[in-house]
């Protein structure tokens, strides 16, 4: 019976693979890693408060705080995250463009809120 029921498996995953539903780009897209920068923000700062990318090449930004509930958004490259106390927020970027970005804590978190800044510099 596990002979036929595997049999069964594989002819299900050919169908699927067939169809166009899952191609074996995309599993292995999946499995890929790309690079992660951790990002710590606290009142009233990220650490680091600069980072250095790559024009095309895709990172995952990794956001942490302990403090109270805060955003990030690069107006320019057009993204945003929510980072929440006690859990992990990530945020994949490739940036297409290459320049000094500003980023920015886009939720209100108190006194001191509007020096909470920083820059992405994307170089070719």
């Amino acid at each position: 019976m596990k002979l036929k029921s595997r049999g069964i498996k594989l002819i299900v995953l050919a169908a699927v693979l067939g169809t166009g539903l899952v191609s074996a780009g995309d599993y292995a897209s999946v499995q890929t890693e790309d690079p992660v920068i951790k990002i710590v923000a606290k009142k009233f700062d990220y650490t680091p408060n600069e980072i250095k990318l790559k024009k095309g090449v895709p990172v995952i930004l990794e956001f942490t705080t302990l403090d109270v509930f805060m955003g990030f958004k690069v107006p320019d490259l057009g993204v945003r995250a929510d980072i929440i106390p006690g859990k992990v927020s990530r945020l994949r970027l490739v940036s297409d463009k290459v320049g000094t970005f500003p980023f920015v804590c886009d939720v209100f978190c108190g006194s001191g809120h509007e020096n909470m800044t920083g820059t992405i510099v994307v170089t070719e």
